[in-house]
């Protein structure tokens, strides 16, 4: 049978979302959600293409156009998401994705963007240039609590230790408040802006029991750490976290991690997906010494009007600067300004 090349629209949702959660190559980053989340929070048009064959979908590659003055014009698979690319059944064949990937080219070509990014686990295409920035961390969770506690390092198994010794509580928060307030503070410490509040929201909205907040407090109830983590499958995916100055002192954000990890096991899950981090940081460092192996991310890119693949991250140094003078603004101010400066860095 013939394969066509179609857009998503609502009425495929269903069909999409049965084909995501049922490939092995698909990623909680590949559900129908997401082409909401970014067209109506962030302003930006999306294009999630599939390929069907005799009526079944047998590949998706979601793709949304983030153009900005300051950071450029680009075709990304997507945006605010560190999986993306193409997911095909094992039996789709090379002429599927060779033809959602000529789809995604004439669109790029069309809307005149400098750059089409692919943010693949895997590599896809060895000639294309690449972005060698970012690692991933994914560690099987073993099926019983404690042998997930003696599974991590003995350093940083003290720290989670240090945290239940100061009688750290863990809470699944009902919405987002106490979780925003501490991010915000903390990217605004680190001198990047922050996602809008309303991000957030729209995530708990959209995915339901599978987008969970995490509360760490102390004994006397001060919020001091705070994890939203998504779930898929049979995996938990801590993504957007932060932490109270004291959160350090009292070993809160191990404590954190610790107890997502507990609570992923009671509730089956199989891998820990510590994210993506840049090499060299001290996320990335914090991952490693729980045991987690770095794994290369393979982020190609095809170039149109550039020369080289973009560094929109804060190890540029062009934007130190930037960095500098943001650290120094108030909350309020950066919690206005942040979102609009944000948006277009995805």
């Amino acid at each position: 049978m013939p394969i066509k090349v179609k857009l998503l629209s609502p009425e495929h949702a269903a069909r999409w979302d049965a084909f995501v959660r049922a490939c092995p190559q698909a990623t909680f980053f590949h559900l129908s959600a997401w082409q909401e989340i970014v067209r109506t929070v962030f302003r930006h048009r999306t294009y999630f293409l599939f390929a069907e064959r005799d009526g079944h979908i047998i590949a998706v590659l979601p793709l949304a156009e983030v153009k900005s003055r300051l950071f450029g014009h680009a075709l990304t698979s997507l945006p605010f998401c560190v999986y993306g690319g193409i997911a095909a059944a094992a039996d789709a064949g090379e002429e599927a994705l060779a033809l959602l990937e000529a789809e995604a080219d004439s669109l790029a070509r069309q809307l005149g963007v400098q750059h089409l990014e692919y943010r693949n686990l895997q590599a896809r295409h060895a000639d294309w240039p690449r972005q060698e920035l970012y690692v991933t961390f994914r560690k099987a969770i073993l099926p019983e609590p404690e042998a997930n506690m003696l599974a991590i390092p003995r350093k940083q198994r003290a720290m989670v230790r240090k945290g239940i010794k100061n009688e750290l509580v863990s809470h699944i928060d009902p919405n987002v408040d106490r979780f925003f307030a501490l991010y915000a503070d903390n990217v605004l410490r680190h001198g990047t802006p922050a996602l809008p509040k309303k991000f957030f929201q729209r995530l708990k909205e959209a995915f339901g029991d599978d987008c969970e907040v995490l509360t760490v407090t102390d004994p006397g109830g001060r919020t001091l750490s705070s994890v939203l983590s998504f779930y898929f499958r049979d995996e938990v995916l801590p993504y957007y976290a932060g932490d109270d100055l004291a959160a350090r002192e009292l070993a809160a954000n191990d404590f954190k991690y610790w107890e997502l990890m507990r609570r992923a096991c009671e509730r089956g899950c199989k891998v820990f997906d510590y994210g993506r981090s840049k090499i060299g940081t001290g996320p990335y460092s914090f991952k490693k010494n729980w045991g987690f192996e770095p794994q290369p991310l393979s982020y190609e890119y095809r170039l149109y009007k550039r020369d080289s693949v973009p560094q929109n991250n804060p190890m540029n140094p062009k934007y130190r600067a930037f960095i500098a003078l943001w650290k120094r603004l108030p909350l309020g101010v950066a919690n206005v300004i942040g979102p609009h400066i944000v948006r277009h860095l995805g």
